[in-house]
């Protein structure tokens, strides 16, 4: 092979690393261990590697950095330990190859819109990480029309031009509703969170038909996913003449904070009142009594979305994910009801 024909990807091979290494290495980027850096850079030598200059023109233009933009209350994101474990998950990704993550918290739509166009055209970020998706969701087409790379946490209603991370719920919702009825339960109550996104509106219907087929036609209560909501949806639902025996809340920062209300009022939990909630956070292992819930992985999200953006702006390769559905964890905040 002549060396004026030789790629990254010849690189690559020879080395034995990914392509998007041999980038970094080549472009002087952080995030390449001393060892493998040495290794890519004397096999460039040795196959008489040199840069094209408009390829090296372009790799400047890169801004090693991924975008997150939330449309939330800051306080919701303060509670929700998803976001902080999502976080994690893709510092690990970034960390590793020299990237870094832009977060910005907007109350809006308008202001959601404006800051997808300023780091578009400040040339800040590289792709962006869409989460909480809605029904009638803006955002992909936008990204598309700014020229820029999405990776989304669910599949959109209307499909997507860029990788989708998906995690099967339906299962874990089934085995939830089952676990319930077989220890007795037939009152139970289900506190949804904002069904404008698709995983709480999902989430809900989903409950529902598996509810439905156990002969049950549960009391859903809508919140807006903070636990100062649950807090109050629980209090709601506590006064109602025929109370549930069990209350199955759309997150755990929500079920959470029914157990605080719970035990406010002397209930006995599990005995008088089941608590579980739908997202397996860690913290969940921690409280009393440990919550059953479904397992979820947050940080496993942020490394599967931050891997699969990172491969369609390196290397132009997109690719949906597929992470292993989520899985019935029971803990002790689930039991038969009391007589009465």
């Amino acid at each position: 092979m002549s060396p004026a024909n030789v790629t990254i990807n010849d690189v690559a091979r020879a080395a034995g690393v990914s392509k998007s290494l041999v980038s970094l290495t080549l472009n002087a980027r952080p995030g390449v261990a001393s060892e493998t850096r040495e290794r890519i850079l004397r096999t460039a030598r040795e196959l008489g590697w040199t840069p094209h200059p408009g390829a090296r023109g372009l790799s400047t233009r890169r801004a090693y950095a991924l975008g997150l933009v939330l449309r939330r209350e800051p306080r919701t994101i303060e509670v929700d330990p998803f976001f902080a474990s999502f976080i994690a998950g893709v510092e690990t990704v970034l960390a590793e190859r020299g990237n870094v993550l832009v977060l910005t918290v907007v109350p809006d739509r308008a202001a959601e819109e404006r800051a997808y166009e300023r780091l578009v055209a400040d040339k800040r970020v590289d792709g962006f990480l869409l989460t909480d998706l809605l029904a009638a969701d803006d955002r992909i087409p936008l990204i598309s029309r700014l020229g820029s790379y999405a990776v989304s946490l669910g599949e959109p209603p209307g499909g997507s031009p860029f990788p989708v991370i998906t995690r099967d719920y339906d299962a874990g919702i089934d085995d939830l509703v089952q676990h319930l009825v077989r220890l007795g339960h037939r009152r139970i109550a289900h506190v949804s969170g904002d069904e404008r996104m698709l995983h709480g509106l999902r989430r809900r219907e989903r409950f529902e038909l598996a509810a439905a087929a156990a002969g049950i036609t549960p009391v859903v209560v809508t919140t807006d996913f903070s636990p100062e909501q649950g807090a109050e949806a629980t209090k709601a639902l506590l006064e109602t003449e025929d109370r549930p025996t069990a209350i199955v809340y759309g997150n755990d920062p929500m079920a959470i904070a029914g157990m605080g209300v719970a035990h406010e009022r002397g209930l006995d939990l599990p005995a008088e009142l089941s608590i579980t909630g739908l997202d397996g956070s860690h913290i969940g292992s921690f409280v009393y009594p440990s919550l059953t819930t479904l397992d979820n992985d947050p940080a496993g999200w942020g490394t599967a979305a931050a891997t699969a953006l990172l491969r369609l702006v390196e290397d132009g390769e997109p690719g949906d994910v597929a992470l292993p559905p989520a899985r019935l964890v029971v803990r002790a905040s689930t039991a038969p009801p009391s007589a009465g």
